[in-house]
């Protein structure tokens, strides 16, 4: 196995995802809400509870603009702050109620148009698709970082 060309297939992957990712989800935030914000309520919906730190981290923002943008969230009651039952010093961030709905409307939207991508696979074909992403997500998307 030739890993420099597995390497370059990776990244040609990867920027694929992206472009999809952004086709998939354009025009389905809401106008309330900027870019960078629907990003920080998208990484609640999948990881909640999360710190400060770990948004912060996952989406290349510094701490002081990523605390600015969830009190943004937070005044539009998007999302909400709650101590570690354990170290009432350390803060959790997760979606709100109304964040949660916001985002259960976001993910149906970008379900149809995923569905519409695969309506024409076969269940052979979508059993290899599910079968792929298993791996990739146990052998390369996995988030333990001491690799």
């Amino acid at each position: 196995m030739d890993k420099n060309a597995l390497f370059h297939k990776f990244v040609a992957f990867t920027n694929t995802v992206h472009e999809v990712t952004h086709e998939m989800t354009k025009d389905i935030k809401s106008a309330a809400i900027t870019p960078v914000q629907y990003s920080i309520l998208e990484y609640l919906a999948v990881s909640q509870p999360v710190t400060l730190s770990q948004i912060s981290d996952c989406l290349h923002m510094s701490m002081p603009n990523t605390s600015r943008e969830l009190k943004k969230l937070s005044e539009k009651n998007l999302c909400e702050k709650f101590a570690d039952a354990s170290d009432r010093r350390k803060q959790y961030i997760r979606l709100s109620m109304e964040g949660q709905a916001m985002m259960n409307e976001a993910f149906k939207r970008i379900e149809t148009r995923f569905l519409q991508r695969i309506q024409k696979t076969s269940e052979e074909e979508l059993g290899e698709i599910e079968r792929a992403l298993d791996v990739l997500q146990s052998k390369v998307f996995y988030t333990d970082k001491s690799y």
